[in-house]
């Protein structure tokens, strides 16, 4: 939920194109849960885990301005 209090403090968004990128200048499009080194999906997930929303899910298509990205 973008709602969520940890989700809302890192400007978490389900949609990487709905990002304010006024507010969140290092948000890149091609940044996006499914390329980041904190997801713990799969390859073609959905959504996974996430150590930043403990017992809940990120959309894959998701962003949070704690992006790494993957190496």
């Amino acid at each position: 939920d973008e709602k969520d209090g940890q989700a809302a403090a890192l400007g978490y968004k389900a949609d990487t194109t709905k990002v304010d990128n006024k507010k969140f200048t290092s948000h890149k499009p091609d940044q996006n849960c499914a390329n980041c080194a904190l997801f713990q999906g799969k390859a073609g997930d959905k959504a996974g885990g996430c150590p930043l929303f403990a017992g809940k899910q990120a959309a894959a298509a998701g962003w949070c301005s704690a992006y790494a990205k993957k190496a």
